[in-house]
């Protein structure tokens, strides 16, 4: 059965508003992948993942994933080079935390959109909106089978 049976329309407009909402202050980006199964790390899948979404092609480095496996229950968040190089060492545990609460309680799309919010407001002071700022990646849901 798809992993989209987690998430209602509801759901998927409240994450995609989510990121419209963060990515409207900044020049950051912000993807969304979840698939049902995350087979071997989490970080390693969250990796080839954003890679294949091509996050690391932004102009200044500063696309953010948010990586969910919901059956195998694994969840990551990755910043690129650009990102990493200027927020607070924890910043992405103390966010990942925010939606692992949400998450505890059956509440995907709250968590996600959450952690979204958090992470473009972090963004939003490395990487303030421009006024030819282009929307450099589609800020709707990937969904993945594995």
């Amino acid at each position: 059965m798809s992993v989209q049976k987690y998430f209602t329309e509801e759901n998927k407009l409240q994450i995609t508003n989510a990121i419209r909402v963060a990515e409207t202050n900044t020049s950051g980006e912000i993807r969304v992948h979840i698939e049902s199964r995350c087979k071997g790390d989490v970080l390693d899948q969250a990796a080839y993942v954003f890679e294949k979404l091509q996050i690391h092609k932004t102009v200044l480095r500063n696309g953010v994933l948010f990586y969910l496996a919901v059956d195998d229950r694994k969840f990551a968040i990755l910043g690129d080079v650009g990102i990493n190089q200027k927020v607070p060492g924890d910043f992405w545990e103390s966010t990942k935390e925010v939606v692992l609460e949400k998450f505890k309680d059956g509440l995907y799309s709250d968590g996600l959109a959450e952690g979204i919010i958090k992470a473009g407001e972090q963004l939003k002071v490395h990487f303030p909106y421009q006024d030819d700022d282009v929307n450099e990646l589609s800020d709707e849901i990937s969904f993945g089978e594995k």
